[in-house]
């Protein structure tokens, strides 16, 4: 094929030249479909949000996640990428300072060295004499510490875009300039059809690296994909006489309480970036302007001045200066901060590599797991926070534009454990949320529904507490867990996600994606998990065959869509209707020892283990309604789920409420369920990620051997790097770990904590840690590392709780005559 003509077919068309597109190019090309990319940009490459960036990048993430795609990108810059292709990239090596003014920063620098140290990273937390001693021009009234990552730096975001796209050109890939994509339709054949201003092209796999325009360019193809152009701006001072003469670059000070932003040196000048955290300004709401090019914005002070005043203050030396340059250009935000990097919802081979508001910070190491995602069938590290199909139809263009902005607001905010966005809400209220709210629910949002974390009490302020630390909160769930264990909780669990499977081939659809053996009679229920191509875990799922040929699916919220097409890229032309239930229908979840009692006073069903068995269904009436009974219970108690119509809730919840007053019947929210559910060991989705296989997860007991299902022999391989361990740690009184954190053994890093929990029951600290095999040996003493201090750990070979399970399977007892 020559330069000059227009390619007709590809395997794969990436529209963007931006920093996200150029860099999937070359990660693909890296995995060997070089050759069969062509990669389409309307102007030059750089030429939309990615030339005005400021180029930095920490090692200072507490995403477990992040950091390793963090890592990748700091070698990439710092030297790999320039040795590979020749083309220099022009990386300053600096270092960073991220400063703190409280006690809560201090914990967040320390959560942040404990995973740092998980991930092997150079980073350490020093005094204010420290900084001051590698930075002497700012002004450290106040600080506390900092933590120091000497590894990081900055670079030219044009010409590390420009290195990739030198190196994907080397392996074959197409680029092709001044070719501006117009629409973006499915065919017939299950191709995609990319029309442009210059030609058409026929491909297997498109992806939307579109930046400012991705939005508009998803709806083409019918896609709603939440994103919102915001501005931000960067000032360049005038040179600094006192930077002349320096032998070396200043460290990066990242001041997220006093300037909301970053001061940097720039050559010999300084260089101020200011995220506001108030009054945030968006542009292109509806549509991005295709005439767009190098497009800036003229620079509003009266916005940004409070941050841009501290900064001054923080930097006395930029005081008397002129600004030589600002820069104020459109960013892509997402609704919760975390780009879209994966499959488009409802769609086969529609990719999102976009949504990025950290281009360079983020984009090389999450565009190569993309690549990998998209060739071998999953990323190597969990990709849920990125994955396009965490957002619902809720996610409209209003509340994009609501989320963006909070999102914007808390760019230099304290990332706390459990931080709840409260903007836009509530999207999607079950039918008990008002009655809940009412009983002091403090409410999380989780597909667009409302979930009560907890419920206030005893004059407890109903709202979010945070620290990283114990709370308030923690008494409140340590009654729950507490009323749960002793007598019996009731909690709303509408927002599991509920799909129907029918027809004369949904037993063999099904039995094809699960690795555990089906449900074979009516009312049986199967805990098992489906796969990927490459033997990694898609989602974990609970199976009721309700029927000779309908099965109910449940599982967690954020994975409807994914399940959904799940099952649809698998299906062939099989007899199959698959029907999402979530927004019409409810659940409850009835545990505890009382549990029995309770039901059996609103239903004339038999409830006894004869009648109702452990891992059963039956369709039941309760309070006057027809719901469907799954005895079973993530708490680890004697229990029932029941699912109903919407309009059923109110009555059945209210009848079982005044049922278990005798009781002593109370409320309980995900909080507890997290804590009941790491006493109990079971594993959850933090810990069954599309990172590891049945056998890494250390879940094969839910597969059968005797069965072939989608990347069994994947899954079984026994040559594992690592495995998941369950852990108790030794408790210190106020700070329990929150996951990432660094496991030891002798010194050595081994692993690192998945989840981690305060177990009430118990006493201890509970966590899941994916840790080397040598170190996973039940009884194996360990150390974990938590806020920056060693405690110590032993590998647990049963549940701490209940280790017998004998508490679920409770028959019932024949109470002695008056």
């Amino acid at each position: 094929m020559s330069d000059k003509q227009f390619p007709s077919h590809a395997r794969v068309v990436i529209v963007g030249g931006g920093v996200m597109g150029i860099g999937l190019a070359y990660h693909l090309a890296h995995e060997g479909w070089g050759a069969e990319v062509v990669l389409l940009e309307k102007a030059e490459l750089t030429s939309g949000s990615t030339w005005h960036a400021a180029g930095q990048i920490t090692h200072s993430t507490s995403s477990f996640g992040l950091g390793k795609c963090v890592d990748y990108n700091i070698g990439l810059y710092s030297g790999g990428l320039e040795a590979e292709t020749g083309q220099a990239v022009t990386w300053h090596g600096c270092g960073s300072f991220r400063l703190a003014y409280t006690q809560d920063e201090m914990d967040w620098l320390r959560h942040t060295l404990s995973v740092g140290r998980s991930l092997g990273f150079n980073i350490e937390l020093v005094g204010p004499d420290r900084v001051g001693e590698l930075h002497p021009f700012y002004n450290l009234d106040g600080v506390l510490g900092a933590l120091y990552t000497p590894d990081d730096g900055h670079v030219d975001p044009t010409n590390v875009t420009m290195a990739m796209a030198a190196g994907a050109r080397a392996r074959g890939a197409r680029i092709i300039r001044r070719c501006r994509a117009t629409n973006i339709t499915l065919q017939p054949s299950g191709e995609w059809l990319v029309e442009t201003d210059q030609g058409a092209i026929l491909c297997e796999h498109v992806v939307n690296a579109g930046g400012t325009y991705a939005r508009q360019m998803g709806e083409w193809s019918g896609l709603q994909l939440p994103m919102t152009s915001m501005t931000h701006h960067y000032f360049v001072t005038d040179e600094v006489p006192e930077f002349r003469d320096l032998d070396r670059e200043l460290p990066v000070i990242r001041d997220d309480r006093k300037v909301s932003g970053y001061i940097r040196m720039e050559q010999k000048k300084g260089l101020i970036g200011i995220y506001e955290k108030a009054n945030p300004n968006t542009v292109w709401e509806h549509h991005c302007p295709w005439e767009a090019e190098n497009e800036l914005f003229a620079a509003d002070y009266d916005r940004i001045m409070p941050w841009l005043e501290e900064s001054l203050n923080r930097m006395p030396i930029f005081a008397d200066l002129g600004i030589s340059r600002d820069v104020h250009g459109a960013i892509s935000h997402p609704p919760d901060g975390n780009p879209l990097i994966g499959p488009a919802p409802g769609v086969r081979n529609y990719w999102c590599c976009c949504g990025t508001q950290i281009g360079i910070g983020w984009g090389p190491g999450l565009t190569r797991e993309l690549a990998r995602w998209m060739v071998h069938g999953a990323a190597d590290i969990s990709m849920r926070d990125y994955d396009p199909r965490r957002f619902g139809s809720y996610a409209n263009k209003d509340w994009q534009v609501i989320k963006a902005k909070e999102d914007y607001c808390l760019r230099h905010e304290i990332p706390f454990p459990h931080f709840n966005r409260l903007a836009g809400r509530p999207i999607k209220p079950s039918p008990l949320y008002d009655t809940l709210k009412s009983k002091g629910a403090v409410f999380e949002e989780v597909y667009g529904f409302e979930r009560p974390r907890w419920f206030a009490k005893n004059g407890v302020a109903q709202e979010d507490h945070y620290s990283f630390r114990r709370t308030v909160v923690d008494d409140m769930v340590a009654q729950e867990v507490k009323a749960v264990r002793e007598r019996v909780g009731i909690m709303d669990v509408t927002a599991f996600t509920k799909v129907l499977v029918e027809g004369s081939d949904a037993y063999a659809l099904l039995d094809r994606l699960t690795a555990n053996r089906m449900p074979q009679k009516v009312g049986s229920i199967t805990l098992t998990h489906m796969l990927n191509r490459r033997g990694r875990i898609e989602l974990e799922t609970t199976i009721v065959r309700m029927a000779g040929d309908k099965f109910y699916l449940v599982c967690a919220a954020f994975f409807e869509q994914r399940l959904l097409d799940h099952l649809d890229t698998h299906r062939n032309a099989e007899n199959v209707t698959i029907t999402a239930l979530s927004d019409s229908w409810g659940a409850l979840s009835l545990n505890g020892p009382r549990s029995r009692d309770v039901l059996a006073a609103c239903t004339d069903a038999r409830l006894d283990n004869a009648s109702f068995r452990w891992l059963s269904a039956q369709e039941i009436t309760v309070a006057g309604y027809s719901v469907w009974a799954f005895r079973m219970s993530y708490a680890g108690e004697l229990g029932w789920e029941l699912h109903m119509p919407f309009d059923a809730m109110a009555d059945v919840y209210a009848a079982l409420w005044q049922a278990g007053e005798a009781h002593g019947i109370a409320d309980y929210g995900s909080f507890a369920m997290n804590v009941m559910r790491m006493e109990k060991g079971f594993k959850g989705a933090g810990e069954l990620t599309n990172e590891v296989s049945l056998a890494e997860a250390d879940v094969l007991r839910f597969a059968r051997t005797d069965k072939d299902y989608l990347g069994r022999d994947m899954t079984l391989n026994t040559d594992l790097p690592w495995v998941c361990a369950y852990l108790e740690i030794e408790p210190d009184g106020h700070i329990d770990g929150h996951g990432g954190e660094a496991v030891t053994l002798d010194g050595e890093v081994v692993g690192s904590t998945a989840s981690v929990a305060y177990g009430h029951t118990v006493g201890k600290i509970l966590a899941f840690a994916y840790i080397k095999p040598h170190a996973a040996a039940p009884g194996t003493a360990l150390e974990v590392i938590i806020h920056g201090k060693p405690r110590t750990a032993r590998v647990l070979g049963e549940p701490a709780y209940d280790p017998q399970s004998l508490l679920p399977r409770a028959d019932a007892v024949q109470e002695p005559a008056e």
